[in-house]
C-alpha cells in the first residue's frame, strides 16, 4: 500500500512555527470556515500537546472533509510548553485549555463543550483522509452502536521504509480482528475513534494521565450499545513512526509487538471482568 497523493498536500515541510507563512493559516481557514458550522451533528475533538507544526498539518488534512455532515472542531491545548497555542489562536477552531496533564482530562473537558451529538476523536500528530467523517459515522450511526474504531497506516521515514510498515499494518489489523471478539475495547484508540456524546457523558474519561483513556471509555461504553469496527480503507489516517521509534529500530518495535501480543493472546478469548477503569492499571 503506498502513501495516497493527498498526504503530499497536507503534510508541510515546517519544522517550528515560526517557519510558518501566514498564507498557510488564511489557507486552511478558508477551508475550516466551510466545513464547521453553527449548529453541528458532529464534534471533532483533538487533544494537543506542544504540537505547534502538527496541529496544523491535522487541521489543514481535516478542513478537506468532503461531507454534508454538520461539524465543529476542537482543540484543547493540554499545558503546552511550546507554540502550540500560538498556532491555535491563528486558526478557525474552538480553542479549550486544560492543565491537568493527560488525554483523558483533555477529551473530558472537550466532550463537556462539545455541540454535537456525536465525537469523533482525532490525534494532534494525524492526517486525515477527506472520507473520514463520512466513513466512520455510517457505522457510528447504525442502531445499537455506541462507539466505533478505525485502524491506521504508518507514513515512513529513514529506517522505517513502507514495505515494512505495511506488514505491520496487515499484523496489526488481523490481531485487532481477534481481540474485536471479546475485546473490542483494546482496539480504540484516539486516533480514529467516534462514540455517541450522551454515553461518552455518562462513561466520562478517567481525569489522569494514563496511557489507554480511550480505550477505557470504550469498555465503560459498552453497557450502553456496541463497539464496532470501521474496516473502511476510505476510514484510515496516516501518522508518523513516532510510538515505533521508541523501541529504536523497527526490529524491535516489530518484536516486542509480536512478543506482547503471544503473552496475552489466551486472555484475549474472554471477557474482562467489570472493574473501575478510573483507579485499575494497565496490568489488571
Amino acid at each position: 500500500m503506498n502513501i495516497p497523493h493527498w498526504i503530499e498536500k497536507v503534510n508541510l515541510p515546517y519544522t517550528d512555527y515560526a517557519q510558518i507563512p501566514q498564507d498557510i493559516f488564511d489557507q486552511v481557514n478558508q477551508k475550516l470556515d466551510h466545513i464547521q458550522g453553527a449548529d453541528p451533528l458532529i464534534t471533532i475533538l483533538i487533544a494537543a500537546y506542544n504540537e505547534e507544526v502538527n496541529i496544523l498539518r491535522c487541521l489543514y488534512s481535516l478542513s478537506r472533509m468532503q461531507t454534508n455532515i454538520p461539524l465543529e472542531i476542537i482543540v484543547i491545548n493540554n499545558n503546552s510548553s511550546d507554540h502550540t497555542q500560538i498556532t491555535l489562536d491563528k486558526l478557525h477552531v474552538k480553542k479549550l485549555f486544560q492543565e491537568i496533564q493527560g488525554c483523558g482530562p483533555s477529551r473530558q473537558l472537550g466532550q463537556e463543550q462539545a455541540k454535537g451529538k456525536y465525537i469523533l476523536l482525532a490525534d494532534a500528530d494525524c492526517l486525515y483522509p477527506d472520507t473520514w467523517v463520512n466513513e466512520m459515522m455510517k457505522v457510528l450511526q447504525k442502531p445499537g452502536t455506541a462507539c466505533v474504531y478505525g485502524r491506521y497506516s504508518f507514513i515512513p521515514e529513514p529506517g522505517y521504509p513502507r514495505w515494512k510498515l505495511f506488514l505491520l499494518e496487515k499484523m496489526k489489523d488481523v490481531i485487532a480482528g481477534y481481540r474485536h471478539i471479546k475485546r473490542p475495547y483494546l482496539n480504540a484508540y484516539g486516533i480514529s475513534m467516534g462514540y455517541v456524546k450522551e454515553f461518552g457523558l455518562k462513561a466520562g474519561f478517567i481525569m489522569v494521565n494514563v496511557r489507554g483513556d480511550d480505550g477505557r471509555l470504550a469498555f465503560d461504553m459498552m453497557q450502553y450499545g456496541k463497539i464496532e469496527q470501521v474496516k473502511s480503507a476510505k476510514a484510515r489516517p496516516w501518522t508518523g513512526p513516532r510510538t515505533l521509534e521508541r523501541d529504536g529500530s523497527f526490529t524491535n518495535a516489530l518484536k516486542n509487538r509480536v512478543l506482547r501480543e503471544i503473552k496475552r493472546s489466551f486472555s484475549m478469548l474472554k471477557g474482562e471482568k467489570a472493574h473501575d477503569t478510573k483507579t485499575s492499571s494497565n496490568e489488571d
